[in-house]
């Protein structure tokens, strides 16, 4: 192959795609946030609802504590990872809400220097 036949490859075709399609899929990032938080704490309220269950079948026919640990453990280990996880999503939708100015401001001073750019061409 000749050099003019060689193309260099660039992870980006520019710096305005990158930031259009960042754009686009900013938004669904930050929507799946929410929707892992939301089911997160519907799974949560279940959880609780399921440990009362179990209380209330222990006191009310005396099951005994031993035939239910197993059922306890899951339960309070369950809770404890469902809760880290909605730590971990409400993180990450505040990291999406800060950048999401910071993206929009850097989309809106490109767009002023494209239109700058344009002016003084013509």
């Amino acid at each position: 192959m000749s050099e003019e036949g060689k193309e260099e490859i660039y992870p980006l075709k520019s710096l305005h795609n990158f930031l259009y399609e960042l754009n686009a899929e900013w938004d669904r990032f930050r929507t799946a946030s929410v929707i892992g938080i939301v089911t997160s704490a519907v799974l949560l309220i279940f959880i609780a609802y399921r440990f009362m269950a179990i209380l209330f079948w222990m006191r009310r026919f005396g099951l005994r504590f031993m035939e239910m640990i197993d059922n306890i453990v899951f339960l309070i280990l369950v809770t404890g990872f469902v809760i880290y996880e909605i730590y971990l999503l409400y993180r990450q939708y505040r990291f999406f809400r800060r950048w999401e100015r910071r993206m929009g401001l850097l989309i809106h001073l490109e767009e002023s220097i494209l239109e700058g750019r344009e002016k003084e061409q013509s």
